[in-house]
């Protein structure tokens, strides 16, 4: 079959099969082929412009032409999208392919719009700092955010080689697994080396976005899966283990084995944003129980016939898993409601039904006292 086919990219996109140029994306950019712009894909953004990797090598171009009132849609590191031909000075960005995937979290805003940390993503790879005490919560959170997405999640567990007692990393592994039903879980030492090859063969060749904390050692294991030092890095401080925020922009980097990598700031914030099906993948087993429950409106609470609450009764469900279920459930349908009137209504609705009944209760135990 001929590089021509239909079902292979035209050989002058060749240059972009390393950066995951395929033949759905070939048919999605024919129209603009046709118009004479060339494709390429966002490799950083910054203050209104970008670096586009195109068949022809990266170049500038200004975003001038697609800043929408929507951040939603702003040009973002990972985006596929189509420039002007060679001669143009600027070269602008005219359009974007349709993303095929995207990893969002809230804003600081009052209006909790939403942005855009990399689009096109295949996986994404939460880095955790063994340096620190474990937060489950937090990673629980970014899990909800990846599934969310669109792309399948995998957690890290870096600097590894600070922690040499083996069945002391046993247990902490134990405990993110359970936090991360679903997700591969492996420990690495971007300082020795060790767990690399296994995670280069997990992401394989498509895009894998790097995200965490600032201080999680992101631009580390960026520079050992590059094998370069492309990212700058320094040292966590001591008293809490934080980073410096040496990296400031996204940026995509191709891997010597394929497929690219975005590595991406330290989040200080990572709020949900309309992630319901992410909550619910990430407690997945809480789900189940809740199918369960005698009543389908059920708070898990103090209801009869509640499968979750015998489930924490027993020891099949631990209280803190169940409360970071609880608080990312409540933090998702207020962003929602922010947004929905009427979603909005409706939890205000529930919440007074729900106080009511907890002040009928009141009064009933105090008749009974009485």
């Amino acid at each position: 079959m001929s590089s021509s086919s239909p079902k292979s990219p035209s050989s002058s996109s060749r240059p972009l099969l390393p950066y995951g140029w395929d033949a759905d994306w070939e048919t999605a950019f024919a129209p603009y082929a046709a118009q004479g712009l060339v494709a390429g894909r966002v490799v950083r953004v910054d203050r209104g412009l970008c670096d586009v990797v195109t068949p022809g090598g990266t170049v500038r171009a200004d975003t001038e032409f697609v800043v929408p009132r929507d951040p939603m849609k702003v040009v973002c590191t990972g985006d596929w999208v189509a420039v002007d031909p060679e001669g143009g000075d600027p070269r602008f960005v005219r359009t974007l392919l349709p993303r095929r995937t995207a990893f969002v979290r809230s804003t600081s805003s009052k209006r909790s719009d939403g942005q855009i940390l990399a689009a096109n993503v295949d996986h994404a790879v939460v880095a955790v700092s063994l340096a620190v005490e474990l937060d489950l919560g937090r990673v629980e959170r970014f899990l909800a955010l990846a599934w969310e997405s669109g792309a399948q999640p995998v957690v890290v567990l870096s600097k590894a080689d600070l922690v040499p007692d083996p069945v002391t990393l046993a247990h902490l592994v134990q405990d993110v697994e359970t936090a991360a039903p679903g997700v591969p879980v492996l420990t690495v030492s971007a300082l020795h080396g060790d767990g690399l090859d296994v995670l280069r063969a997990l992401i394989g060749s498509g895009t894998a976005v790097l995200l965490g904390q600032s201080g999680a050692g992101k631009s580390t294991l960026a520079n050992a899966l590059v094998g370069a030092d492309v990212m700058d890095v320094r040292a966590a401080r001591d008293v809490d283990g934080k980073g410096r925020h040496t990296t400031t922009t996204r940026n995509l980097l191709p891997l010597p084995g394929g497929g690219v990598l975005i590595d991406t700031p330290g989040l200080r914030g990572v709020g949900l944003f309309d992630a319901e099906v992410g909550v619910g993948q990430v407690f997945s087993e809480i789900e189940e129980l809740a199918a369960r429950c005698r009543f389908h409106d059920c708070s898990h609470e103090s209801e009869p016939g509640c499968a979750v609450a015998a489930a924490v009764d027993s020891g099949e469900l631990s209280v803190r898993r169940l409360e970071s279920y609880r608080k990312l459930v409540r933090e998702n349908q207020w962003i929602v409601a922010k947004t929905d009137a009427r979603l909005r209504a409706e939890i205000r609705k529930d919440w007074k039904r729900k106080g009511a009944e907890g002040r009928a209760a009141m009064q009933a135990k105090r008749g009974h006292w009485s």
